[in-house]
């Protein structure tokens, strides 16, 4: 079988052994690995101990209500700073960031050192979807990075009970993802290490795909979580026609790209206010 090859950054032999477990556990035998000690291009570990905000510092607060949390996939990727600080001055409740590897879904975005960089920008909350394969040894780097949740894919790994458990050790909130195709009862051993559950309703990849209704699978989600405090994110083709779908069934956190950033910019952003507030009352007005 053929392996990836990875060119890391360890900070202690402790660290590499971390890394040679992992291996093992999810390719077999490691190969030999050859020291590298410029690490001037690496400035953020896959393993380096997280330094994430203290959970008192944490904006996120848990409540059913809806909220928008706009994905900076659409829009300008040179100025994400002030497109971070302008969506939420219109009123975003969540700034979401798809972050893509071109191997578990054919794009390739953003990587840790981009979330750092947005983090100063951002007031609210941090809400970092993770469409990458493997997930493990990148978690604390995105931590560090200052993710106030951090959701992994159920189908990119074998291991996702101990990835939750990852994810929670590091401090963010542990996020769980379904595409399409993946069953809600995939999920019934997992709530309890789970902060929210994000529904895919597109298959993964790209922004601006048609809607693919997934009310019976968030019906029986919402069923399944009863009164654990647990959200239920929506991602891919939400606008105010589709929202009222999913709020009814049962979502609380609606991701939208395109339906938000359309039609405004940093120097017009009134735009992505209106749109804001569309998909809001949309929601609000079927949400129980």
């Amino acid at each position: 079988m053929q392996v990836p090859r990875w060119r890391l950054t360890c900070e202690s032999r402790t660290d590499l052994q971390h890394f040679v477990d992992w291996y093992r556990e999810y390719y077999g035998p490691c190969p030999p690995i050859h020291p590298f000690t410029n690490t001037r291009h690496h400035p953020i570990s896959p393993f380096k101990r997280s330094v994430h905000r203290h959970p008192k510092d944490m904006p996120m607060t848990f409540d059913r209500s809806i909220k928008i949390a706009p994905s900076i996939l659409a829009a300008d990727f040179a100025n994400f700073g002030a497109e971070c600080a302008a969506i939420e001055a219109e009123g975003a409740d969540w700034v979401h960031v798809d972050v893509m590897d071109g191997h578990f879904v054919p794009n390739i975005t953003f990587g840790p050192a981009t979330c750092a960089a947005i983090r100063p920008h951002i007031k609210g909350v941090m809400d970092v979807h993770l469409m990458i394969a493997p997930v493990d040894p990148y978690i604390d780097a995105f931590a560090q990075a200052g993710a106030d949740v951090i959701t992994a894919h159920i189908e990119a790994g074998p291991h996702i009970h101990r990835t939750l458990q990852a994810i929670r050790a590091s401090g963010p909130k542990a996020g769980l993802a379904l595409n399409p195709g993946t069953p809600a009862e995939s999920v019934a051993e997992l709530l309890d290490l789970t902060d929210l559950v994000c529904v895919m309703t597109v298959n993964p990849g790209f922004g601006g795909q048609k809607f693919i209704d997934m009310s019976a699978k968030i019906k029986t989600l919402r069923s399944m979580i009863g009164d654990r405090p647990i959200h239920i994110e929506i991602d891919g083709g939400v606008d105010p026609t589709t929202a009222p779908i999913v709020a009814a069934a049962g979502a609380d956190v609606l991701v939208a790209g395109s339906a938000v950033f359309k039609g405004g910019s940093v120097t017009n952003p009134a735009p992505y206010g209106e749109n804001i507030k569309a998909i809001r009352a949309a929601a609000e007005g079927v949400y129980v």
